[in-house]
C-alpha cells in the first residue's frame, strides 16, 4: 500500500521558494535554522528495537475485519494470513504505550519548534508487504528517522517533511516496512478579506462563517459545522428534509454510506440513493468521558423530529422560549459522559451517531433503535439514534 509522496503532496500548492535550501521561517525573536543541522538526524532510532506485546492472532484479526467489513476468507479457517493493512496493528503499544522511546525525534521536533515551525499535520503513510504473517508469529520491529526533507512551501504554510521508517520482522525474517509521513510547519497568514472576492474566495469565507463559535465571541459553543461538498451535499439536503439518504451504485447495486464519489466495490462513478427506513441496531459504542466538550455538551435547543413528521410541521421556538432542557442525561448533549454509536441501519450500511434515550452506562451492543432528528443548536439539526423503547431491557 503507497501513499501520497510529499512532492505529489504539495506539488498544487508549492511555491517557488525564497533563500534556497535553508533557514527557518525567521520569525522574530526565533532562530535561524539550516538544513544541515536537520539532515543530522537521518538515520537515528525513535525508539529502542521492540517486540509486539502479542503473538500475531486469530481473534485480533477477526475483530479487525469485522470492524472495516473484510469478509475475504484468506483471513479465516487453519490457514488463515493477517490482512496485510494490519501490519502496523502488531507493532502497538495499546494504553500502555511503548516506554522505550528515544530522544531523537523529540530532540528534532523541538528544534523545529524553536524555529517558528510549531504546527504538524500528518500527510501519508505507506506500506510495503514481504512475506504474510500468520497467527503464532512473534513481530519485532525497529524505527528511524529515514528522511527529513528540505524547507517547503504550502497552503498550510513553511515547513519541513519528516519520514519515519519500521521494519517489521516476523521471527526474525524481514515482514514489512511502515513509513509514516508529518509535515511540521509555520503556518501560513490569512489573506484580510476584500470586497470584490472570487468564487472560491467566497466559498472559503462561508466555510470560515460555518465555524463552531466560541465564548471568546460572545456566543455559546457550537458543534462544528460540517463540511459540505459536491460529494456529499445530497446527503445534507436530505437531512435537513429529515430523510437519511444512503447512496447507491446503479452499477451493481451495492448500498454505500458514508457518501463517496465512487463505487468501492465496482467503481462505477454513477450513483442513486435509497431512503433508510430509520430503524436500526447498535453494532458498537464508546462512551466518551474525557475531555469534555461544551459544544457537545450543550442542551438541544428544539424538539426532536422524527423522519416521518413533514417538513411543514418543523418544531418552532421562539426568541424568548428557553432551550430544552434534559431531564434525565439522555438528551444529545447532556452532562459528560455521553454514547456516541456505531449503528447498523437496517438496509445494512453502518454510520457513527450519537445514542439517545438512556442514560450512557446503559447502553448495549445490540439495543433496537430509531432514527430522529435533533436541532443541537438554532442553525444546526443532526440525525440521532434513540433507544426503542423496551429495548433497553
Amino acid at each position: 500500500m503507497s501513499g501520497v509522496s510529499p512532492e505529489e503532496q504539495t506539488a498544487a500548492d508549492e511555491e517557488p521558494e525564497v533563500g534556497g535550501r535553508g533557514r527557518g521561517p525567521g520569525r522574530l525573536g526565533t532562530p535561524e535554522l539550516t538544513y544541515e543541522q536537520l539532515k543530522v538526524y537521518e538515520g537515528r532510532p525513535t525508539s529502542a528495537p521492540g517486540v509486539g506485546k502479542d503473538l500475531v492472532n486469530e481473534p485480533m484479526i477477526r475483530h479487525w475485519c469485522e470492524a472495516v467489513g473484510d469478509t475475504n476468507p484468506a483471513y479465516r479457517g487453519p490457514d488463515a494470513i493477517a490482512p496485510p493493512t494490519m501490519l502496523q496493528a502488531w507493532t502497538m503499544g495499546g494504553l500502555s504505550g511503548h516506554a522505550d522511546r528515544s530522544g531523537a525525534y523529540d530532540e528534532l521536533s523541538g528544534l523545529l519548534d524553536s524555529a517558528g515551525y510549531t504546527s504538524i499535520v500528518a500527510t501519508d503513510c505507506e506500506q510495503e508487504y514481504l512475506r504474510p504473517l500468520r497467527p503464532g508469529d512473534r513481530i519485532s520491529f525497529d524505527s528511524v528517522i529515514e528522511s527529513v526533507s528540505e524547507r517547503k512551501t504550502t497552503k498550510l504554510g513553511t515547513g519541513h517533511f519528516i519520514t519515519t521508517r519500521m521494519d517489521v520482522r516476523a521471527n526474525g525474517e524481514a515482514a514489512g516496512t511502515h513509513r509514516f509521513r508529518v509535515l511540521k510547519y509555520a503556518p501560513a497568514a490569512r489573506p484580510p478579506k476584500t470586497a470584490g472576492r472570487s468564487s472560491t474566495a467566497g466559498q472559503q469565507s462561508k466555510a470560515a462563517e460555518q465555524q463552531p463559535k466560541t465564548a471568546e465571541s460572545g456566543s455559546a459553543p457550537r458543534r462544528p459545522r460540517p463540511v459540505i461538498n459536491r460529494d456529499n451535499a445530497g446527503f445534507w439536503e436530505g437531512v435537513r428534509d429529515h430523510r437519511l439518504l444512503i447512496q447507491r451504485c446503479t452499477g451493481c447495486r451495492t448500498l454505500r454510506f458514508p457518501w463517496l464519489p465512487g463505487c468501492n466495490t465496482c467503481g462505477s462513478p454513477e450513483w442513486d440513493t435509497v431512503e433508510a427506513s430509520g430503524a436500526g441496531t447498535v453494532f458498537s459504542y464508546v462512551v466518551m468521558h474525557h475531555p469534555p466538550f461544551p459544544a457537545f455538551t450543550a442542551p438541544a435547543q428544539r424538539p426532536a423530529r422524527t423522519p416521518d413528521q413533514p417538513p411543514a410541521q418543523r418544531p418552532a421556538r421562539t426568541p424568548d422560549q428557553p432551550p430544552a432542557q434534559p431531564s434525565d442525561g439522555t438528551r444529545p448533549g447532556a452532562a459528560t459522559p455521553y454514547a456516541v454509536g456505531l449503528i447498523e441501519l437496517s438496509e445494512g450500511v453502518r454510520m457513527v451517531s450519537n445514542i439517545v434515550g438512556v442514560p450512557y452506562d446503559k447502553v448495549r451492543i445490540g439495543m433496537p433503535v430509531r432514527l430522529e432528528f435533533l436541532w443541537v443548536d438554532e442553525e444546526l439539526e443532526l440525525p440521532f439514534f434513540r433507544v426503542v423503547e423496551g429495548g433497553e431491557g
